[in-house]
């Protein structure tokens, strides 16, 4: 049986490299022939995409898809969706979520991936049923990270509830580019073996390891794998498309694909990488082993390395890395994926720069103790909470059943704010609500940055 390759040039490539910048102008071009090459999918939505065209490119993410629609007919489109945060930093209400997935269908996406940053299946039930109610496919997520907390039984189990839930695949998602080939091997043995579903495996290069474990992957039952086309491969990206195309050739599990469309696709995107060479940093190319200690995913690097230049303290870098897994580990060792990387991450630098651990507290960390983002995967420390929270008492459940719905009040504002063109606009301002007006009026006038 052939492995079956889902790409992510169009999305989470150019996330982990160029900071989301790939602009539609330079997809559709060759969008007709990426749609010949046969991928079961192209991951090209949702993650921070929707962020990145309104914030940075002046682009509508909605007319981006429909576009991307128009231009690939053939191939199913993939998005990542950070289960009830959508594709914002924070937890919707059930009839935004709802509404969201509609459109998202609406406009082309037929394959979802849905995690949440917590493995709290509860975070993911809404978006689950929605999708489920629009008839797309639901691939149900697997968080991976290393952790005391974290064999691969509690990941079968988490894998059996998503199952329960009607998924109609699984991925294990290893967003840091941690899983090892004996590791891989042995999750999807474990999967495999107790599911009948297919699995898909999706990692990083971050730690040098990926190809490896695709390989251990692939032997142990893996379906389906995540590539990035050459140019925007590797380092904080996915392993290379056509290096596994050829790599699979004449074995059992040959991908199908024509090496030579791959790489004829693959030169296209070397050109156009010319165009972004100033936003590719030098960190997020090469492999980092470090990543084995840290744990700390590509895009978290590069937005660290930001925060600590803003404030001129580069110096400390190496400092705020040491902590992170300190920080990690006091919070009930969440896997490191957005939102709880930057949590995680935010409150490190906090440790360091107030030089004492704490006595500065992130919004966001307290809203994390107070059980706003779900179940953590081991409980927090006792003493620790009550420093953090006060005498706050921390939400029992899920936590979108402590928010309102939000759509008709939302809808009001945004008429009389005379923002509303088109129905996906009132989405648009539910997640954005700071940057949509501007948007959405036309005030941000030409991309902001020139390529």
């Amino acid at each position: 049986m052939g492995i079956k390759i889902t790409d992510t040039t169009l999305r989470d490539a150019h996330q982990s490299l160029i900071a989301t910048r790939l602009r539609t102008a330079d997809i559709i071009p060759i969008a007709p022939e990426l749609d010949k090459i046969g991928f079961n999918s192209l991951e090209c939505w949702g993650g921070a995409t929707f962020d990145a065209c309104l914030r940075f490119l002046n682009e509508d993410p909605w007319e981006r898809l429909q576009t991307l629609k128009k231009n690939l007919g053939h191939t199913p489109l993939q998005m990542l969706l950070r289960g009830q945060n959508l594709v914002g930093y924070r937890h919707y209400a059930d009839d935004v979520v709802e509404e969201f997935v509609r459109l998202a269908v609406k406009n082309g996406i037929s394959i979802f991936r849905i995690f949440d940053a917590l493995n709290d299946v509860r975070n993911m039930t809404t978006a689950i049923r929605a999708v489920q109610r629009y008839r797309a496919h639901v691939q149900g997520t697997i968080c991976y990270t290393v952790s005391p907390v974290h064999p691969i039984e509690n990941f079968v189990q988490l894998a059996k509830e998503l199952a329960d839930l009607g998924c109609d695949s699984i991925c294990v998602k290893d967003m840091a580019g941690l899983i090892t080939p004996q590791a891989a091997y042995n999750l999807i043995t474990a999967l495999k073996k107790s599911l009948n579903l297919p699995v898909n495996l999706h990692s990083h290069c971050t730690s040098g390891v990926a190809p490896l474990s695709y390989l251990a992957a692939v032997q142990a039952g893996a379906d389906i794998l995540d590539t990035a086309l050459g140019p925007f491969s590797g380092g904080t990206s996915q392993p290379p498309t056509e290096s596994l195309v050829a790599a699979f050739q004449e074995t059992e599990f040959d991908t199908g694909l024509s090496l030579k469309e791959v790489i004829k696709v693959s030169n296209y995107f070397s050109q156009i990488r010319e165009k972004y060479q100033t936003l590719l940093d030098p960190i997020a190319l090469k492999p980092d082993a470090g990543v084995f200690l840290h744990q700390i995913p590509g895009g978290m690097i590069s937005n660290l390395i930001a925060q600590l230049k803003e404030q001129n303290q580069l110096g400390k870098y190496e400092e705020v890395i040491r902590e992170i897994p300190r920080v990690r580990a006091d919070l009930g060792y969440p896997p490191l994926v957005t939102p709880t990387s930057q949590i995680v991450g935010t409150q490190a630098v906090l440790n360091v720069l107030g030089g004492e651990r704490y006595k500065i507290v992130a919004k966001e960390t307290k809203a994390y103790c107070l059980g706003h983002y779900g179940k953590t995967p081991a409980p927090i420390d006792d003493q620790l909470r009550k420093k953090i929270i006060g005498k706050e008492k921390p939400i029992e459940g899920r936590p979108a059943d402590y928010l309102k719905p939000q759509l008709s009040e939302l809808k009001k504002e945004a008429q009389e704010k005379g923002i509303l063109r088109k129905e996906e606009d009132l989405i648009t301002f539910a997640l954005y609500p700071n940057v949509a007006p501007k948007f959405l009026r036309g005030e941000l006038g030409e991309s902001r940055e020139r390529l």
